[in-house]
């Protein structure tokens, strides 16, 4: 039974996820410890006690779906947190204890038709939420199809509870044969900053920035055109990671896409080189884990370059000035007047 009616069937296995032990040394013997039921009222123990019967905002072709499933969870083990998206709406875990999972927050979105995949911000500070709507098949991003619609909802968390910042729609209109709409991607590690590579099918990929989540904007992009111009077919970019210094993409029609960043004023040499400075074993964007900086001089160089660009720096202390004396011999250094600069 789906939506309203399996919220009647107590022993349903929707309105619920379950959590699976794996041990390591034997993977072989994973198995299920826990099924909550994440979606329910702790008042009445109704289990479909989310998003059922749908919402939509005027004029949305799509209503939103019924909260019975999460099509993706991010968990953030450090913080103990972990973000759903779950069809009709999105939802905050507290998994500081991991076989209990427990919902702490759930928001919804009238404009929202499916609610698709959650990304963290490096400091936790915030959640980048997608929807799916018309599930990547369809041209969703054309010059009529309103922003709010098959966008990123950028929200701020903070004590456990969820925001609206701002909606974040990839900027440049797309044809009637280029299916195109929010799906998946990653951090790119910039210190100082917070940015997201993402996947937009055959609108490409593009690079958020929603360091204030209130005022998202796109800093860099890639989109090849349609596949087909006369004619709506599958195709275009499902995923966008960044791994080690490049953007690696999944092309649906042609195959993997292998990016590098190349600076403009919204993004400097020296910021591309400080992420390129993170370097993981190996990553799994669904379990994130925190980036974290070293002591390096190119580090200092991109937080710099961030200063200039802010207007943070006094004209008669320009970045040639500052980069002249991070750029002296180690001997020659005054660490105090470069403290002073800074």
């Amino acid at each position: 039974m789906f939506g309203r009616n399996a919220g009647k069937n107590p022993e349903t296995a929707r309105f619920r996820i379950d959590v699976i032990k794996v041990p390591l040394a034997a993977p072989q013997d994973a198995k299920i410890i826990a099924s909550p039921r994440i979606f329910s009222d702790p008042a009445t123990g109704k289990i479909n006690a989310l998003n059922n019967g749908g919402s939509a905002s005027e004029g949305t072709p799509t209503r939103s779906e019924d909260t019975d499933q999460c099509h993706d969870i991010t968990v953030y083990s450090e913080l103990g947190l972990a973000a759903g998206a779950c069809a009709g709406n999105g939802i905050l875990l507290d998994i500081k204890d991991p076989a209990n999972p427990k919902r702490i927050d759930a928001v919804n979105d009238k404009n929202y038709a499916y609610w698709h995949s959650a990304s963290f911000s490096n400091d936790g500070k915030k959640v980048v939420f997608t929807d799916e709507w018309g599930g990547g098949m369809g041209a969703r991003c054309r010059e009529n199809d309103p922003n709010v619609w098959g966008a990123n909802a950028i929200f701020a968390l903070n004590n456990g509870k969820l925001t609206f910042g701002n909606y974040y729609k990839l900027p440049a209109a797309q044809g009637d044969s280029e299916n195109c709409v929010a799906h998946n991607g990653s951090l790119v590690p910039v210190p100082g900053r917070d940015l997201k590579i993402q996947a937009w099918y055959q609108g490409g990929i593009s690079l958020m920035d929603f360091t204030d989540p209130a005022n998202p904007m796109e800093i860099a992009y890639f989109d090849r055109g349609a596949i087909d111009p006369k004619m709506l077919v599958l195709a275009g970019s499902w995923s966008a990671y960044w791994y080690n210094g490049n953007i690696y993409s999944a092309e649906i029609a042609r195959g993997l896409d292998i990016f590098e960043l190349t600076p403009t004023e919204y993004l400097t040499q020296n910021e591309i080189d400080a992420a390129k400075t993170v370097q993981v074993a190996q990553l799994n964007v669904q379990s994130q884990e925190k980036l974290v900086w070293g002591k390096k001089l190119i580090i200092a160089k991109a937080y710099l370059d961030q200063l200039e660009r802010s207007k943070g720096l006094r004209a008669s202390k320009n970045c040639r000035h500052q980069k002249s004396k991070l750029e002296l011999p180690k001997h020659q250094k005054n660490t105090k007047k470069i403290s002073r600069f800074c």
